[in-house]
């Protein structure tokens, strides 16, 4: 499949990503990632792997884009749970392990 990373049109197949990321190890996962067999990768170690280009060159989304369409699972920051407001006592209670109750 052709995909367009940084600008320049790469000839991309699923098998061609696993193969070249066979034997690579996967760098800490801080933003976007890309599950590649049993590996999660960050989506800028892909995109450098794959393309040969500097990190710098080509964006998290085109990477994503990419993989995306070659069938890859991508996985994004995430949505932050939701946080209820707590009284003093109730952090307090917290802090010590003990169960808070609204």
């Amino acid at each position: 499949m052709r995909c367009v990373i940084a600008r320049f049109p790469f000839d991309l197949t699923h098998s061609g990503v696993l193969e070249s990321m066979k034997g690579v190890k996967p760098e800490q996962v801080i933003g976007e990632s890309v599950i590649i067999g049993r590996r999660t990768y960050p989506a800028k170690q892909v995109g450098q792997v794959i393309t040969r280009q500097d990190r710098r060159d080509f964006s998290v989304r085109e990477v994503i884009r990419a993989m995306t369409q070659l069938g890859f699972t991508c996985r994004g920051l995430g949505a932050a749970a939701p946080t209820r407001d707590l009284s003093p006592l109730q952090q307090a209670s917290a802090m010590f392990g003990a169960p808070v109750t609204v």
